[in-house]
């Protein structure tokens, strides 16, 4: 196995801004700086000089997940303190891989299996000494009360958990736990980072390599998650009807998606280039190119173009949906581009569209633009003149 070439990353728990942070230390590394800022919430402090985020298994798994095989991580400093440690029986063991067989018969992906079960998990150890017919509502409240606050566990990761219970009393319905009482909390509404027109061709103007340029131009030019981008297949892409098919995108749906025309020549040239044989972009080996390169080259292309913005693959997808809505396009076939579920999930991207905030006047714009057509004697208001330092 080739040795691992970056610096050793430890990890610590500390209490920093009032809330238990996951500490990330490690020494100057550019590759590791560019992957721990592509992890939502990941900020850099210079008194503690570490990256840190709240501190939960949730995040710790994200941490261990991105740096796989890439550096080695020290956990010796926070593995004693993790919390609820499990300790099930052989009889909720084979209940456990029973539920997981359950789920992969209703087809769920593997990545909703593994967190609906690893919930679930939680949950029965927390109650293990509670036969399931004795569990009830109040089981459920007192797991989330004591569980999920003192893991600092997410809005997302509540609702996650909320589902995953929904379909385990499916599964096991002699708990006393009733669906219809079982609410999931509101998600919180973030509004998505944007690029500018002018943003996006600044990136990909100073994105030298033939490869990351076509990657990079993909991403945006057909709105195309990134894991869309890493499983298209070549016999997907329809150069002659400029069309692009998405097999089994987010919820398993096919689609199809647009395949702008200026960007053929650049197609081409790739295509003719580097000749992949299977997949649209592949590694040395042939087999599929990795998701972290994608956010490596990405985030190097942002820095040159001198964006302090933070932008991962993803905020290419919302750029595009979003210049879309601003051009014209309409909700309907946004949301068909994109591939959403619900009309409300692509509804977002009115938030953050300029073209008709732009034609909005300001109160105050309107108090001077009055104020200088009624008195044209008196010299004209200057808000920035006349000012005591």
């Amino acid at each position: 196995m080739k040795p691992l070439q970056h610096p050793t990353i430890f990890l610590e728990e500390k209490i920093h801004r009032k809330n238990n942070q996951l500490l990330i230390k490690f020494e100057y590394d550019e590759t590791l700086i560019s992957l721990i800022r592509t992890v939502n919430g990941a900020s850099w402090s210079k008194s503690l000089k570490a990256w840190y985020l709240i501190s939960n298994p949730e995040n710790l798994s994200i941490i261990l997940n991105l740096f796989k095989n890439i550096s080695k991580v020290d956990i010796s400093k926070i593995s004693k303190k993790t919390p609820f440690r499990r300790d099930l029986t052989d009889e909720q063991k084979q209940l456990l891989n029973q539920f997981y067989l359950f789920l992969k018969g209703k087809r769920y992906s593997q990545s909703t299996i593994q967190t609906y079960t690893f919930f679930i998990a939680d949950f029965i150890n927390f109650h293990t000494k509670t036969p399931l017919a004795e569990l009830t509502n109040r089981a459920v409240e007192l797991f989330i009360e004591t569980v999920f606050i003192e893991r600092n566990y997410s809005v997302s990761s509540q609702r996650q958990f909320i589902s995953a219970l929904k379909i385990f009393t499916v599964f096991c319905p002699q708990t006393k736990i009733h669906n219809l009482s079982l609410e999931r909390p509101k998600k919180s509404r973030i509004l998505p980072s944007v690029l500018s027109q002018e943003e996006v061709l600044r990136i990909i103007q100073l994105t030298k390599n033939l490869k990351h340029r076509a990657i990079i131009v993909l991403l945006y030019s057909s709105g195309l998650r990134i894991g869309e981008v890493t499983n298209l297949l070549l016999k997907n892409i329809d150069i002659l009807r400029r069309q692009i098919k998405v097999e089994k995108g987010k919820g398993r749906k096919d689609r199809f998606v647009v395949l702008a025309t200026s960007y053929l020549p650049l197609l081409q040239n790739y295509l003719t280039t580097f000749k992949p044989a299977l997949y649209f972009i592949e590694g040395p080996t042939g087999k599929k190119y990795s998701e972290s390169s994608i956010r490596k080259f990405l985030f190097k292309s942002v820095q040159k173009a001198g964006i302090s913005k933070k932008v991962t693959p993803h905020t290419l997808r919302h750029s595009y949906a979003t210049h879309l809505l601003e051009n014209g396009v309409g909700l309907r076939h946004i949301q068909e581009l994109l591939g959403h579920a619900k009309p409300e999930t692509t509804m977002i991207y009115t938030h953050v569209a300029k073209k008709d905030l732009l034609d909005i006047q300001s109160p105050l714009d309107t108090i001077l633009l009055d104020l200088n057509k009624n008195d044209k004697r008196e010299q004209k208001f200057l808000l920035s003149g006349n000012i005591d330092l």
